[in-house]
């Protein structure tokens, strides 16, 4: 789902995309934890009405920018049906996992430290599984990143006071997010090769799929908002369809056609930044030293780790290149 650097777009324009979209991602767990106040959802209902509302706009986003060109479409590489179903499939999946996982999280342990405990361990998890199911190699850098980052996590976790939001529960919740973000990214290296050539038809899909496995769950769970302040309730429930998922997706591809990925990896961070700010500026979240101290490290780490990625991409590049010569 990463795009090859364009010159179409100017790089300062597509960073800018990238930071908006990271910064609107973090107001989604804001906005969750003030539905979680009186609209009566659950996560899953909460997911559900995400994902299947950002699959509308989606869609029509879609067609506008199709319409834009003069109805062009990029014809997608040949895909083994079988192949593709699994990757659509279990992307699908994986998306549904991460995204109510993580509502899960905010509303147990809080929007800071859940933010930053899933968006923290994921890049962790992926270097890890990339390992192990891929065989791609860590380095002596990669490896460091990895151990600072989950040496940054235990501080987060083990270093709470009775006051803080850190809750076992709500961690719990944040890896279990942070494995489906892991999966989804995994599923897309390994099966997503000679697949969509249009990433947003894989997005697409995945909402779709996602859709599809949550709503009978949120039927269960309850899938509509009281009535008391209902107003309130679906004007949140439409900023997250629209403002952190289908406009900051959008965005985020746009922006990934000028900037390359482990860049956009690093500004990504701004998303648990931007969701602590907000939790402690207007939810009433209160970040210990150790919470504050966890969150340094986890994140410096995994800064260093998206660096490690693009200097191994570099090295790579200029080693083919005089094969290729």
């Amino acid at each position: 789902m990463h795009a090859t650097p364009s010159p179409a777009l100017p790089v300062g324009r597509g960073l800018l995309y990238v930071t908006f979209a990271a910064t609107a991602w973090g107001t989604a767990g804001a906005a969750a934890a003030l539905l979680y106040r009186g609209s009566g959802l659950g996560p899953i209902a909460l997911t559900f009405w995400r994902t299947f509302g950002g699959l509308v706009l989606l869609l029509a986003l879609r067609t506008l920018l199709r319409r834009r060109s003069g109805g062009r479409a990029v014809p997608a590489p040949y895909e083994p049906w079988r192949r593709r179903a699994l990757r659509v499939v279990g992307t699908g999946v994986a998306l549904a996992v991460f995204q109510a996982a993580y509502f899960a999280a905010v509303a147990t342990t809080g929007l800071a430290v859940g933010t930053v405990v899933t968006m923290g361990a994921g890049p962790v998890l992926i270097a890890i599984g990339a390992r192990v199911t891929m065989g791609e190699h860590l380095g002596v850098g990669g490896v460091l990143a990895v151990a600072g980052a989950l040496a940054g996590l235990a501080v987060l976790v083990l270093g709470a006071d009775g006051t803080a939001t850190v809750r076992p529960a709500g961690v719990g919740y944040a890896l279990l997010s942070a494995a489906g973000c892991a999966a989804m990214t995994l599923i897309t290296r390994r099966l997503g090769r000679g697949g969509d050539s249009d990433p947003y038809a894989s997005t697409i899909s995945a909402f779709a799929v996602a859709a599809l496995c949550l709503l009978p769950l949120a039927a269960v769970e309850g899938l509509w908002p009281q009535a008391y302040q209902l107003g309130r309730s679906l004007w949140l429930m439409g900023y997250i369809a629209a403002v952190p998922t289908a406009l900051a997706y959008g965005l985020y591809f746009a922006g990934l056609a000028a900037v390359r990925a482990a860049t956009a990896s690093v500004v990504s961070l701004i998303e648990p930044v931007s969701a602590a700010v907000l939790a402690v500026l207007f939810l009433g979240e209160r970040l210990t030293t150790a919470t504050a101290v966890g969150t340094g490290v986890l994140l410096t780490a995994v800064a260093a780790l998206a660096v490690t990625e693009a200097r191994g991409a570099l090295a790579a590049a200029r080693s083919a290149a005089p094969a290729a010569g």
